[in-house]
């Protein structure tokens, strides 16, 4: 046997490509992210529709809401509010907004003070202080609420204080008209039947009904939310175990006409899902990704949906639950 036949055979036509350039900051490689087929996952599940999961994931810090911490930054130093000089942010967050705004600090030299309930993984916490950011935690029974009534505290007390307000700031979805809604349209090339996304400030569901609807109105959208806290869907708030989606309440940007249907998923059905997905397709989804993938599967299954294309959200990475649920069945 040569050396040369010794060699492994590698299809370079396989892997992804340079994207041709060189970013200038972490910022600049915010959104762009991948829209992955799962083939094992269809055969395991015998789903009659084909899914594309939009791993938000490849984002800087990890999560969807980088787009959106982002966005609104960048739109409140353009209209002359904020500058790094002189203004501290304070924002509430279940987690990744957080993230992102921490990023979006460090990158820009802001001052930066985040309240979030003391429910979050630590993984989220740890992290936020690794970026440098000021971390103050509420009281998990109050959820986001508490979080938000804490901020607003803070704010009130500091002449120097703004509050980039993911859960009513209209950037919100116009983020995700301009770039998550669109790259769903553009890398399909319009062959795309619904798209599913959990609910939690709304932004992100809403900005992609917007401007899909706008490509094609027969589009369907259907929002997720925890069974445990279904307010969405007539229920009560409570206590559940999906971080990032289920605030407790129905958020002001939240555009409820366009979504088709919201599906409720329990904590347990997004946690079993999210593992179910790893461990066939070797994607790494966070636990509202799980809901969302399930809530998916169950439109798949339908004979009405079959050879139909769904794309679902997946908003983060399982590594931020390490310390979670999530991980329980691996000790």
């Amino acid at each position: 046997m040569t050396q040369d036949s010794q060699k492994p055979i590698v299809n370079t036509n396989l892997y992804a490509k340079a994207r041709g350039r060189i970013y200038g900051s972490a910022l600049e490689a915010v959104g762009g992210t991948p829209l992955v087929a799962v083939p094992n996952l269809q055969k395991k599940e015998a789903l009659k529709a084909n899914l594309l999961l939009k791993l938000e994931f490849f984002n800087p810090m990890a999560s969807v809401k980088d787009r959106l911490a982002k966005a609104m930054i960048e739109d409140a130093e353009a209209r002359g509010l904020i500058s790094a000089e002189k203004t501290h942010l304070i924002e509430p967050t279940s987690g990744n907004t957080g993230l992102g705004l921490a990023l979006v600090a460090a990158s820009k030299g802001y001052k930066i003070t985040l309240l979030m309930p003391e429910s979050a993984s630590v993984e989220r916490r740890a992290m936020m202080g690794h970026l440098g950011a000021n971390l103050v935690l509420t009281p998990a029974s109050e959820g986001m609420s508490g979080a938000i009534k804490k901020a607003e505290s803070l704010l009130g007390e500091d002449q120097n204080g703004w509050m980039p307000s993911q859960f009513t700031n209209p950037v919100n979805p116009l983020v995700h008209v301009d770039t998550t809604g669109q790259e769903l349209w553009t890398d399909t090339e319009g062959k795309i039947d619904a798209v599913v996304a959990g609910i939690g400030t709304g932004g992100t569901i809403s900005g992609i009904a917007k401007i899909l609807h706008q490509h094609n109105p027969q589009i369907k959208i259907f929002g997720v939310e925890p069974e445990e806290s279904h307010v969405l869907t007539g229920g009560k708030p409570g206590p559940h175990g999906i971080q990032g989606i289920g605030a407790g309440f129905k958020p002001e940007i939240l555009d409820l006409p366009a979504i088709e249907k919201v599906l409720p998923v329990t904590t347990e059905n997004a946690l079993k899902t999210a593992r179910l997905v790893a461990r066939t397709e070797g994607i790494a989804s966070g636990i509202s990704g799980g809901a969302a993938v399930f809530a998916a599967m169950e439109l798949a299954r339908q004979p009405e949906w079959a050879g139909k294309v769904i794309a679902v959200i997946i908003p983060d990475f399982a590594g931020r639950y390490l310390s979670t649920a999530l991980f329980e069945a691996n000790k």
